[in-house]
């Protein structure tokens, strides 16, 4: 039994690696594994609870141990790997936190690689992104656009596939020399200097990928060198420290770092030095993805979740659009993202309501913004199903009929003709001179619908 147990796990460990996919795995990772393999689901991973660490998330020990292995015979292969600063040596750990501490050591160790996603889907400037990746010349590059359109994840599935490691750090106002460059740290009561993450990328060949760059302040001018392609003066160690070959400087930004168009909805967006702009050599103006591909996007998202609904799909790429086009033309403050629309999908594999689905997603926005999005939603969901899922279109209509009942004030005969006056009347129904026929309240309708059917009760709100 337990030789068994093993086999399984080291099948799975093997199709993970075969993936690129790191531990910790999420749900999603491991429902692609098994629609594309057709493996069993761990059961040994996913239901040990000194695995779990986090929502949908599972610390694989078994895969930390695999890319090490394989990071090992990969590194003895090339060239010795660079001195390292000394590392905090930990103490014995329970089964648990083991995992933990060789996560931890692994992504300090090696493999800075990003896991492939499976529902990724190729798009915009991503052809340039590669060429510029596979060129490995230093070619320091700026891709620009609207939050949620994939401008980093482009980057990162760019460096999946071809095998480039990528180490990337999101910027604040805060960020600095010490933590862009590295500094001196405490480790075992000793004071040792670390590189930080620029200075691993220059060492390591890596692409540095500066994520949100518009975020940042005069601090970052530290890397007006590094931008020329000249290294970095480390004067804290007296050192300077040369690029490797293949290192390069990807930044992602909502807005080109000067201010003004659109740049309101950002509002921790920083207008950045001239001299540190003028050092990319290439901007990429990064779009939304067309309706075609927005749609191969969702149904991927769907596929992974178990929860496909092309109709519903239709409905949320064209109200996506919808909302976008207003959005440019002044109409509306706010925008549906890319990203927001996998957030939906995410919400549907969970209530499997597609109302419940848009409206958790859009309760961020304002209370105005919510109700006008979630209603746009609802008549772009009436057309859309009406063509492409006439059972849905039946049933909403038959809905909205008893929905029409339920609240209607009164009911008109219409189908009452003068021989049937006396009928009417003894049910209790009214002449409405002004409108010529003959009708009853909500009430008495309701609480004998099947005595006046015979006349075509048409519902009447107030």
């Amino acid at each position: 039994m337990a030789n068994a147990t093993n086999n399984k796990i080291a099948t799975f460990v093997n199709l993970c690696v075969t993936e690129g996919y790191k531990s910790p795995l999420s749900r999603s990772q491991i429902k692609a594994l098994r629609a594309k393999y057709g493996c069993p689901m761990p059961a040994w991973l996913m239901k040990d609870e000194d695995r779990r660490v986090g929502h949908g998330k599972y610390a694989c020990a078994e895969l930390d141990a695999a890319w090490s292995t394989r990071n090992g015979v990969a590194a003895a292969a090339s060239v010795p790997a660079p001195v390292s600063a000394p590392v905090a040596v930990a103490a014995p750990a329970a089964p648990a936190m083991q995992a933990r501490i060789a996560r931890a050591e692994s992504t300090l160790d090696g493999n800075f690689i990003p896991s492939k996603l499976m529902t990724y889907v190729p798009y915009g400037n991503y052809k340039d992104i590669e060429a510029i990746v596979k060129s490995k010349r230093w070619y320091p590059t700026m891709v620009t656009g609207l939050s949620g359109n994939g401008k980093t994840t482009m980057i990162e599935q760019v460096c999946a596939k071809l095998g480039r490691e990528c180490i990337r750090v999101n910027l604040t106002s805060q960020t600095d020399a010490d933590d862009l460059l590295g500094g001196f740290r405490l480790v075992n009561g000793d004071t040792v200097w670390q590189d930080g993450p620029v200075v691993t990328a220059m060492k390591r060949g890596a692409i540095l990928l500066l994520d949100e760059m518009d975020t940042a302040s005069h601090k970052i001018m530290c890397l007006m060198r590094v931008l020329e392609g000249k290294g970095a003066f480390l004067p804290k160690i007296n050192t300077q420290v040369e690029p490797a070959a293949g290192f390069n400087v990807f930044a992602t930004m909502n807005t080109k770092g000067q201010g003004g168009e659109g740049s309101e909805q950002f509002s921790s967006r920083s207008i950045l030095d001239e001299a540190l702009l003028e050092r990319f050599s290439g901007t990429y103006e990064q779009d939304y993805p067309t309706k075609a591909v927005e749609k191969k996007i969702v149904l991927g998202n769907m596929e992974a979740l178990s929860c496909v609904d092309e109709p519903f799909a239709d409905c949320l790429v064209k109200w996506a659009e919808m909302i976008r086009k207003t959005y440019m033309e002044g109409g509306a403050d706010a925008i549906i993202t890319t990203r927001r629309l996998c957030m939906i999908v995410d919400n549907f594999s969970i209530f499997a309501d597609r109302t419940k689905a848009v409206t958790a997603a859009c309760a961020r926005f304002s209370n105005s913004t919510k109700e006008a999005f979630v209603n746009l939603y609802t008549k772009v969901d009436a057309e859309v199903s009406t063509t492409a899922d006439p059972a849905r279109a039946a049933a909403m209509e038959a809905e909205a009929a008893a929905a029409a009942v339920a609240k209607a004030t009164r009911f008109d005969l219409k189908g009452a003709a003068f021989q049937d006056r006396a009928t009417v009347k003894n049910l209790g129904a009214a002449w409405d001179a002004t409108a010529k026929v003959w009708y009853v309240t909500g009430d008495q309708y309701r609480a004998n619908p099947s005595a006046f059917d015979p006349f075509k009760p048409t519902p009447v709100s107030a």
